[in-house]
């Protein structure tokens, strides 16, 4: 199917009030004009350098999410061009971003990446140290939390479900506090081959990359 047909079809299976973030890491500019076309405007990346050369010349009312693992010495290349960081994963990065974000008078719109499968391979922050991060990001002045992302560890759709209920409860118990630099308004959960089951467990926003583009090109 062709790009348009996928994302067609994505919204066909995605309920209103979940949004679909088309993950364009690795996919050349031709691919995310097809998406852009078909309706598209928040495109994902997972490297900095390639989200900043795609912002560059492509159109300019698209919200760019990163979505990778952000490292400290990237993040002043993000202001401005940056909509959504999902992957706050530290207490070093949360104090880099507000640092960098201070010095250009802006706000940085993060989301906290916990690792709830507790994998080696991944980032993101265990769910003992959330609060520790929660405390730092409330004596932050330039760092505003929207929500929760994970990457869940590979399995059937049992063991996905398992992961994503998880952490749809930290979520909702985060709703209930009353916080100054923290609102729970998005839980970024499901990919390609579990974003269903996500959206039954309470995903606000899959990260959809295969689905939308077919096949990545790790070449590039």
């Amino acid at each position: 199917m062709s790009i348009k047909e996928n994302i067609n079809k994505l919204r066909f299976e995605i309920p209103e009030g979940v949004d679909l973030l088309a993950v364009s890491k690795t996919k050349p500019i031709e691919d995310l004009e097809e998406a852009y076309q078909a309706g598209i405007r928040d495109f994902g990346e997972n490297k900095v350098q390639e989200l900043l050369s795609k912002e560059e010349e492509f159109h300019k009312d698209v919200r760019w999410h990163l979505i990778g693992k952000l490292q400290t010495n990237k993040v002043k290349y993000l202001v401005d061009k940056v909509y959504l960081i999902h992957s706050l994963s530290s207490l070093k990065l949360l104090k880099e971003v507000e640092r960098v974000f201070r010095n250009a008078d802006k706000i940085a719109n993060t989301l906290i990446q916990i690792n709830i499968g507790r994998e080696e391979s991944k980032s993101g922050i265990l769910e003992e140290e959330l609060f520790d991060l929660i405390n730092e990001v409330e004596k932050c002045n330039h760092v505003f939390v929207k929500g929760i992302m994970v990457i869940i560890p590979k399995g059937n759709d049992e063991d996905n479900r398992k992961y994503f209920r998880r952490t749809k409860k930290i979520f909702d118990d985060l709703k209930q506090k009353d916080y100054k630099n923290i609102k729970m308004e998005i839980l970024s959960m499901g990919m390609t081959h579990d974003f269903k089951v996500a959206i039954e467990e309470g995903s606000t926003l899959v990260r959809v990359g295969q689905g939308v583009f077919g096949e990545r090109d790790y070449n590039i």
